[in-house]
């Protein structure tokens, strides 16, 4: 298992740092080319709505970001990995990203990682930047909606967003080594 840690201010240009990265990894680990796209827009999705929320709450702490490759047989310092990431079996490619902000606000808990009651749709809410517009909450139904798995668990010491998704099933050994497939 390879993973690479990174860790990203709280400001909007890091959040394309973010994304570049995460497809860097996961191009390297073996996604495959049709994906690269849903693991940018997840990551920058996930990344955007931490940077807000850290904006507002602890603008400095740092946003931490995780991205695994579980393909590989062993764990960092060649020990044995876990069997299963994010709940699934490996050769997977996960993106882990974590926040400190506190995940309730006004009072109102987070229901399965989205704020009970919140309005999903135009000019209902107002963000935490004062503007009207979509619920900040909708960037957690596009990660869900771009992420072949995810996990949000939100706590009052900060939200943490797995996703993931499967690495290509065809490996070196699977080719033709002469290029014909």
């Amino acid at each position: 298992m390879a993973i690479v840690q990174l860790t990203i201010s709280a400001l909007p240009a890091h959040v394309r740092t973010a994304r570049l990265m995460a497809t860097a990894v996961a191009r390297r680990a073996g996604v495959s080319e049709s994906t690269l796209d849903e693991i940018r827009l997840a990551v920058g999705e996930a990344c955007s709505r931490a940077v807000e929320a850290h904006r507002t709450h602890c603008p400095e702490e740092p946003i931490r970001l995780e991205l695994i490759d579980s393909s590989s047989p062993t764990g960092p310092g060649g020990s044995a990995g876990p069997d299963r990431v994010n709940g699934s079996g490996s050769d997977r490619f996960e993106v882990v990203v974590s926040d400190r902000a506190p995940a309730k606000e006004n009072g109102s808990p987070l229901v399965n990682g989205f704020e009970s009651g919140a309005p999903a749709y135009l000019g209902e809410s107002v963000s935490a930047g004062g503007f009207t517009g979509l619920s900040p909450d909708v960037g957690l139904a596009v990660i869900m909606g771009l992420a072949d798995e995810v996990s949000i668990e939100p706590s009052e010491n900060g939200t943490v967003v797995r996703m993931s998704w499967p690495l290509s099933k065809v490996g070196a050994e699977d080719s033709d080594p002469r290029g014909l497939d």
